[in-house]
């Protein structure tokens, strides 16, 4: 049964495709910074280690909000790596760089996630679609603030 929400069926198809892009690059992001939390090596081990773990966190609980978001307009979320490497912006890299390479790489996944999010405000826009509004606009305070946080530990 598709829902009748008051947000016409071409804005919901347009939001939902945004919001499919928005969980992969979350999910991406999510498991880039945790594969840092683990791998992180050098003097700013302990603080990296540690502000890896926050943001991982925060990502990890971030992608129950934009999926049930996606289910809430009537599409089911994806939900497999498959699914996740077709719809992404981000890209994965091999072996393990160093912390200040790392600190690069989650800045610019910060800032791919920015753009996802950002991309999708029209549509809601036009649909009238304050709920996914209200969540995007979450999500880019999160992430402008943590790419800031890391740009000023390269500094």
């Amino acid at each position: 049964m598709k829902p009748n929400i008051g947000i016409p069926e071409k804005d919901r198809e347009a939001i939902n495709q945004g919001l499919q892009k928005l969980l992969a690059d979350t999910y991406f992001l999510y498991l880039k910074t945790h594969n840092y939390h683990w791998n992180v090596t050098g003097p700013l081990f302990n603080t990296l280690h540690l502000m890896f773990m926050t943001q991982y966190t925060e990502l990890w609980n971030a992608l129950d909000l934009v999926a049930e978001r996606i289910r809430s307009l009537g599409y089911p979320a994806p939900g497999t790596y498959k699914a996740f490497s077709s719809l992404t912006s981000l890209k994965e890299e091999d072996g393990v760089p160093k912390a200040e390479e790392m600190l690069k790489n989650l800045v610019d996944g910060h800032e791919a996630v920015i753009r996802t999010a950002r991309a999708i405000l029209p549509s809601a826009d036009s649909g009238g679609d304050e709920v996914t509004t209200d969540l995007l606009t979450q999500r880019l305070e999160i992430h402008e603030k943590t790419a800031w946080m890391l740009r000023s530990m390269l500094e």
